[in-house]
């Protein structure tokens, strides 16, 4: 079973900034697969946030984070990573990675890791 571990959230005033990781293990070959990275707050579905393509050169974002948030993958380390800059209150969340399908972004696994919290003060 795959098992993704994401860390590096915390506690932010707006416009900090904030490092996420997520750790992949037990799943498919990580330098071949696209990863994403999703958030989600109580009461809404969990909601799509950045792409990367299996070999990191094509990224894609939601509108929200556009031009603020950054991801990025390591092959050698099996992670992917989440810059997170200028981060408003509204960033607050917890957030999630996962394997993805390049064509719609959804998630190729049911099975989801503990998230990391962000939570950004005003």
């Amino acid at each position: 079973q795959v098992q993704l571990v994401e860390s590096g959230g915390g506690l932010v005033q707006t416009g900090g900034s904030l490092r996420l990781s997520c750790v992949a293990s037990n799943g498919p070959t990580f330098s071949v697969h696209n990863m994403g990275w999703f958030r989600q707050t109580p009461g809404k579905e969990r909601e799509f946030v950045a792409f990367i393509s299996w070999s990191g050169g094509s990224t894609d974002y939601a509108d929200s984070v556009k031009g603020r948030f950054t991801i990025s993958k390591d092959n050698a380390k099996n992670t992917v990573y989440l810059q997170m800059n200028s981060l408003k209150p509204e960033d607050t969340a917890v957030y999630y990675c996962n394997f993805v399908r390049h064509t719609d972004y959804a998630s190729l696994f049911d099975s989801w890791g503990q998230g990391t919290q962000v939570t950004v003060s005003s």
